[in-house]
């Protein structure tokens, strides 16, 4: 069963994995076994597929660096949940097709907490407690199951949301 790994404010790229093991550096084969190196040493070890990161404010903070996300992607974080998220990070997190949340549960669930992630109602539980979480928007449920907002696209040749080529006048998107 998927658990629960809690954060406080400001976890930032570096925090998520540290530019010294950025995949050109550590090896596309092993930078996910770096994840949260300095701050949850026990994490890439650990995690299991599935698991839920809660954060606090401002997740994902100090660049644009996509190989954060895609090392949580690699260990197969189900989700993450936070109160605010910086908004490169949160949209590389959904390109990736990792699940976020805006919605502060720090103070409703510890490390360790054995939970259910339910990504298309947006419900999260934890034995009998039920947490309501903003559930994502029709474009993104569609994304994330293909996989992803790029693997949508790979396979439909449009974005989640966008009309398909034949269904828009002319009957192509060229």
């Amino acid at each position: 069963m998927p658990r629960i790994w809690k954060f406080g404010d400001s976890v930032n790229t570096d925090d998520i994995l540290p530019g010294k093991f950025a995949p050109f550096m550590a090896g596309e084969d092993k930078f996910q076994t770096f994840a949260f190196h300095y701050i949850r040493p026990e994490f890439a070890a650990e995690v299991r597929p599935g698991d839920v990161l809660i954060g606090g404010r401002n997740w994902g903070l100090g660049s644009s660096r996509e190989y954060a996300p895609a090392a949580l992607k690699k260990l197969q974080v189900g989700g993450i949940i936070a109160p605010s998220f910086a908004r490169i990070h949160y949209r590389n997190l959904l390109n990736l097709g990792i699940p976020a949340f805006e919605a502060d549960l720090t103070g409703s669930l510890q490390d360790g907490d054995e939970v259910t992630l339910d990504v298309e109602s947006g419900v999260l539980r934890r034995g009998d407690d039920t947490f309501q979480l903003p559930p994502p928007p029709a474009f993104l449920t569609e994304a994330l199951k293909e996989g992803s907002i790029l693997a949508f696209y790979k396979k439909h040749q449009r974005f989640p949301g966008e009309a398909a080529p034949e269904d828009v006048p002319g009957g192509t998107l060229d």
